[in-house]
C-alpha cells in the first residue's frame, strides 16, 4: 500500500483518557501545564466518558470524541502496528476555547507571570484585550473557536511540532493551511487508527495435547472474534467525523524453529469465509491442514515459541464523503508449543 499522504489540519476541547492520547499546551502558548476543557475552570488532565463511563462508547481525548462501541474487546486485545514507517499524528490542533473562556484563562496568567510592561502590552494587543466588546473575539461569540494544540501522551517524535499559539477559526471555515495537523476528517481518521484495538492472536492447535513430531498440527482462530472492528473520531463543535475500520485478511505462522514446515508453505493463512484456518476434526490427523505447522524435531525439555500475527487492512470514511486507505496494520503474539517425539500415532 502506498505511503499515506496527509492533508494535516486540527481539534476541540476536553482531555485525556486511556490509550495513547492526551493534551498539552506547547511552548509558545500560555502555560504548558494548564489546560482548559473549554467548558469549565482549568481542569488539568480531565477525562470525560459517556454512555456507561467504561470508555468503550464515547470518550473525549485531546479534544476529539472517540466512539469505541465497535472496537475490539476482551483481555487480550491490542493496538495494530503500521506495516510501514507511517504513524498517527504526534500532535494536532483543535477547538479549545470560546472567547470568554480564553479571556478567563489568559488574564490571570498575565497578571501572575508578567515580565514587565512590554510583555503585558504585547500579550494584550495580540488578543485585543483592552476592547471590552471585541477583545478575544467576544463579538464573534458562537461564531467560532480559539484553536490550540494537543499532544500524543507518549510524546513520539514530532510531538513538539504543533507549537503555534492559539488562533481563531470561524465556524464553517477550514483552519489555516499552514497549521499542520489541524483536525480534518483525514486527521481524525489517523487519530482513530491509533485507538483501534483488535483481538489477541493465540491460535488453537490440534490434535489435542502436546504436538507430535512429523504430525501435521492444525491451527485456527476463533471466527466469531475475527471480524471487522472500527473506531469513530469526531469534533462535534465543528461537525466533522471519520471512522477507521480494520478488517482481518490473513494469519502468519512462525513456528519458532527452522526445523518445521508450515501450511501453506508461505506460513500465511488467508481468511476464508470469515474464518482464519479450519478447526480440526477427529480422523483428520493425516490430512493436510488449511493452516498449520509440522515440527520435524522434538522441543526436548523446553518448547518452541510459535508466533501468530494477524494482518489487518484499514480504511476510513468521513464527513463530506471523504475516505481512503490507511496503512495496513499487524498484531501478533507468541505462545509456547511443546513438541514430543513419538513412533506411533493413535487415530
Amino acid at each position: 500500500m502506498p505511503a499515506l499522504t496527509r492533508a494535516k489540519k486540527a481539534v476541540p476541547v476536553t482531555l485525556m483518557v486511556s490509550g495513547c492520547l492526551s493534551l498539552l499546551v506547547l511552548p509558545g502558548t500560555a502555560h504548558a501545564d494548564d489546560i482548559l476543557d473549554g467548558n469549565t475552570e482549568n481542569s488539568g488532565t480531565e477525562q470525560h466518558a459517556d454512555a456507561g463511563g467504561d470508555g468503550t462508547v464515547s470518550v473525549t481525548v485531546g479534544g476529539v470524541v472517540f466512539d469505541r462501541s465497535k472496537n475490539g474487546s476482551g483481555a487480550s486485545v491490542g493496538p495494530v502496528t503500521s506495516s510501514t514507517s507511517w504513524s498517527p499524528p504526534a500532535c494536532w490542533y483543535a477547538p479549545k476555547f470560546t472567547p470568554k473562556e480564553l479571556q478567563d484563562y489568559l488574564e490571570p496568567i498575565w497578571e501572575a507571570e508578567s515580565t514587565g510592561y512590554q510583555w503585558d502590552a504585547e500579550q494584550r494587543e495580540k488578543y485585543n484585550a483592552k476592547d471590552e466588546k471585541k477583545g478575544f473575539h467576544k463579538d464573534k461569540t458562537g461564531e467560532g473557536y480559539w484553536w490550540g494544540s494537543y499532544v500524543n501522551k507518549s510524546y513520539p517524535p514530532g510531538w513538539n511540532k504543533c507549537d503555534t499559539d492559539y488562533f481563531w477559526v470561524d465556524l464553517g471555515d477550514p483552519p489555516p493551511a499552514d497549521k499542520e495537523n489541524a483536525v480534518t476528517p483525514e486527521v481524525l481518521a489517523e487519530l482513530a487508527y491509533a485507538e483501534i484495538r483488535v483481538p489477541g492472536t493465540k491460535v488453537t492447535l490440534a490434535p489435542a495435547g502436546a504436538t507430535k513430531v512429523n504430525l501435521p498440527t492444525w491451527a485456527w482462530l476463533d471466527g466469531a472474534e475475527f471480524k471487522p472492528v472500527s473506531v469513530t473520531a469526531s469534533v462535534k463543535e465543528i461537525g466533522i467525523n471519520a471512522t477507521a475500520t480494520a478488517e482481518p485478511v490473513s494469519l502468519q505462522i512462525e513456528p519458532g524453529t527452522p526445523d518445521a514446515e508450515t501450511y501453506p508453505a508461505s506460513g500465511v493463512c488467508e481468511i476464508n469465509d470469515g474464518r482464519i484456518g479450519v478447526p480440526y476434526e477427529k480422523g483428520k490427523a493425516d490430512d493436510t491442514p488449511a493452516c498449520g505447522v509440522k515440527y520435524l524435531r522434538s522441543s526436548g525439555d523446553g518448547s518452541f515459541p510459535l508466533r501468530a500475527t494477524v494482518s489487518w487492512e484499514i480504511h476510513w470514511t468521513g464527513s463530506g464523503g471523504a475516505g481512503g486507505d490507511l496503512p495496513d496494520g499487524t498484531f501478533g503474539a507468541t505462545q509456547d508449543v511443546v513438541v514430543q517425539e513419538i513412533q506411533a500415532v493413535n487415530r
